[in-house]
Formats: C-alpha cells, sequence, structure tokens
C-alpha cells in the first residue's frame, strides 16, 4: 500500500508564480500512490474561478482524483467569502467513514483533521488514516498534538492500522514525542532514516514540516521527491511511503 502525503499550495507554484494543478495531477498520477493525504486545497475561490487560467470547473481534490482515485473525501477548513479550502483524502479503495474534526486555535489560522477508514481488502482490517495541517506556532501545535492523541485514544481501535500524514509544521522535531507517548505511532522517515524528511521550500528543502507517523503497518520504504518535476510544483514537496500488514493483524482470528 503506496501512501503519499501532499501539502498542495492550493495548486500553484513556489511564491504563487504559476498555477500548477494540471501538473501536479499527472506527477500524482505517476506515483502510483493507493492513498492520498492532501493539505491546503482549494474546494472554492470563485475570483480566481474567474482570472485564474486553467482553473479547473471541479474542486481541486476532484480533479486531482480524476482518472486514478475512484474515492475521495473533503474536509472543510476555512471558509471565506470568495470559496473555501481544507484536507483531502484520495483513495484507490473504498472510504468506509470520514469525519472532519475542528482543531482551530485562533480564528485566522483555521485547521482541522480529516480522519477517514479505508478499506483495502476484505481479508484485512480497515486502515485509519488522519490527514491534517497544523498551526504555524508551537504553542498551537502542542494543543493540536494533544488533540489528536484525544482522537485516536477514543476512535481507532489499538488492533487497527493507523497512518497519520500532512504538515506538521514542526521543524524543531517536538512534536514526534507527544505522538509516540500519546498513540503509540513512530514517524516512518526517521525510523528507517534516521532523520526527519526535508520538505520545504521545494526549491531547496531545508524545513522537515512533513511527515508520515504510522502504527500496525511495516513500513518498507520512504522517500522525500525533491527532485524534477517537484521543485517546479508546490512549495513543499510530497513524502512517498510503501506499506505492509503485519502478519499478526492479518491472520485468521
Amino acid at each position: 500500500m503506496r501512501v503519499v502525503t501532499y501539502n498542495i499550495h492550493k495548486g500553484f507554484s513556489i511564491a504563487n508564480r504559476q498555477f500548477v494543478l494540471s501538473e501536479m495531477r499527472n506527477a500524482l498520477h505517476h506515483l502510483r500512490a493507493d492513498i492520498v493525504l492532501l493539505q491546503e486545497v482549494q474546494g472554492e475561490h470563485r475570483r480566481k474561478a474567474r482570472v485564474v487560467p486553467k482553473w479547473p470547473s471541479s474542486e481541486q481534490h476532484v480533479f486531482l482524483a480524476d482518472g486514478h482515485f475512484d474515492y475521495k473525501v473533503y474536509g472543510r477548513t476555512w471558509d471565506g467569502w470568495d470559496g473555501h479550502h481544507g484536507n483531502a483524502v484520495l483513495s484507490r479503495f473504498p472510504i468506509i467513514y470520514s469525519n472532519n474534526i475542528d482543531v482551530s486555535n485562533v480564528f485566522f489560522q483555521k485547521r482541522s483533521l480529516l480522519h477517514v477508514v479505508v478499506l483495502v481488502s476484505p481479508e484485512r482490517p480497515p486502515v485509519h488514516f488522519i490527514c491534517l495541517h497544523f498551526d504555524l506556532h508551537q504553542k498551537g501545535r502542542l494543543s493540536q498534538v494533544e488533540r489528536l492523541v484525544e482522537r485516536i485514544e477514543q476512535t481507532v481501535p489499538h488492533h487497527t492500522p493507523l497512518v497519520i500524514g500532512g504538515d506538521f509544521n514542526d521543524w524543531r522535531g517536538q512534536i514526534s514525542a507527544h505522538l509516540e507517548k500519546g498513540c503509540g505511532v513512530s514517524e516512518v522517515h526517521k525510523n528507517l532514516h534516521g532523520s526527519y524528511a526535508r520538505s520545504f521550500p521545494s526549491a531547496f528543502p531545508l524545513l522537515p514540516l512533513d511527515r508520515v507517523y504510522s502504527r500496525g503497518l511495516e513500513c518498507l520504504s520512504v522517500k522525500c521527491l525533491s527532485g524534477p518535476p517537484w521543485t517546479q510544483l508546490s512549495d513543499h514537496v510530497p513524502l512517498v511511503a510503501d506499506f505492509e500488514f503485519r502478519e499478526t493483524l492479518t491472520s485468521p482470528g
């Protein structure tokens, strides 16, 4: 099962120089991902729809899913006078549950957790995915981690596979200890390579903002796509992680 997390910067390249949503779609489809966790997805923007060339007639997550992902869920984070944006999950497998949970700390910096459950196969347990985009400020991030841990404890059974992915804005690396202690996950890039993936800015990635945490699955490989075409697309680059089910979770009984 291949999982991608990607902050798409509302379809624009770094510094908003070009609208590159079509190029993003082509690049994402070439990854042959099974699940894509997206942040900064523009659901609607009436003014940009009038003035930006190649603006899609559908919501951005629907446009990105076209031709590859049969299942998709969008969770609004911000509503403005001209539209809205949020997080989204695209999946090749059926999404059997979804819920968008507001974890905003202040009005002008809206944030949410998009929690979905995916049925990869009738012979395997469902997998819980949480797609998120945390605050820029440390105090807000720590508050959101507490609410994330509480959400997992209340709604995700301990024996069920779990993947958390998104833009954590945690360049100081202070969130992992809370997540590891609170819900038993580990960050897959750090676990395999000894450090977090540097994913921002895309032209010359320095900051480790984007992460993938998991439990109950075996991560076979994970990489940060820091080369072309990704450097010409969003201001972030994506992370790609390949997982397999652990035998203890797939054996009968």
